[in-house]
């Protein structure tokens, strides 16, 4: 099972990084992050302010648009491209179980949404070498930006893989997953627009990512999102096995 796991695996990461549309993503992408590194730097030096960088990092607007706007793209093709090009049938009939193929395809778009991010790490030690200011006064924030960074990510690729397994179109694939992360993303700031009574404000907050960077950036630690956001992307990803399953068998 951890062989046939693992060549599922590789080949979903091979199948990724062959692709030059992978190296685009890449480079549009860390000129990105880079712009927004450069606004939080701006912000900061604009007016004394009791953020740190990495709050600021985290919480300009340029890079919650961009956060929200990648998971489509990392996940349309997951399932939508096998159905539309006709592989799926193949893999369909090899001696692999169908929650090694959700898995294999999930931790691979889980693996290059990592190796986005990485390269961001590199501008608070650049920052930090040449400004000789600390971006943040202890390391909590670095493991609470990040740390969250991974688990919101979790469940938004989760919820790109359950999109990309409805349809064989791409495009309608990443206008679902799209249209769901927005409404689960901004959920927290819907609330406070619509006015509605405190209870259901308060659970709209809690279910909101920007409160919880906002808690993780300052190095303020919650157990409660972190079990929300694992128990989410595992009930997602089952929802995706079992979509997978009945368009396996209806064929």
């Amino acid at each position: 099972m951890i062989r046939r796991f693992h060549t599922l695996l590789w080949h979903e990461i091979s199948h990724y990084f062959r692709s030059p549309l992978t190296y685009v993503v890449l480079f549009f992408y860390l000129l990105l992050t880079g712009f927004i590194f450069h606004a939080a730097v701006s912000v900061l030096n604009a007016s004394p302010s009791q953020f740190s960088l990495v709050e600021a990092f985290f919480s300009t607007v340029f890079f919650w648009f961009s956060f929200i706007l990648i998971f489509p793209f990392i996940t349309m093709r997951l399932f939508s491209e096998e159905y539309q090009l006709g592989t799926i049938e193949t893999l369909m009939t090899a001696p692999v179980r169908s929650g090694e193929v959700v898995l294999s395809k999930f931790f691979a778009a889980f693996f290059f949404y990592v190796v986005l991010w990485v390269p961001s790490l590199l501008y608070f030690v650049i920052f930090e070498l040449q400004t000789g200011a600390r971006a943040a006064d202890a390391v909590g924030p670095y493991i609470g930006g990040y740390g969250l960074l991974l688990l919101i990510g979790m469940f938004y690729i989760s919820i790109g893989c359950l999109a990309s397994a409805m349809t064989s179109n791409q495009l309608v694939a990443a206008g679902i997953s799209f249209s769901l992360i927005t409404i689960l993303f901004f959920m927290g700031l819907l609330s406070l627009a619509l006015n509605v009574n405190p209870f259901l404000r308060d659970l709209t907050e809690y279910l909101s990512a920007i409160e919880h960077m906002m808690e993780f950036s300052r190095g303020l630690f919650d157990s409660r999102p972190v079990v929300f956001y694992l128990s989410m992307t595992v009930l997602t990803l089952y929802l995706t096995f079992q979509v997978f399953q009945y368009r396996k068998w209806r064929n």
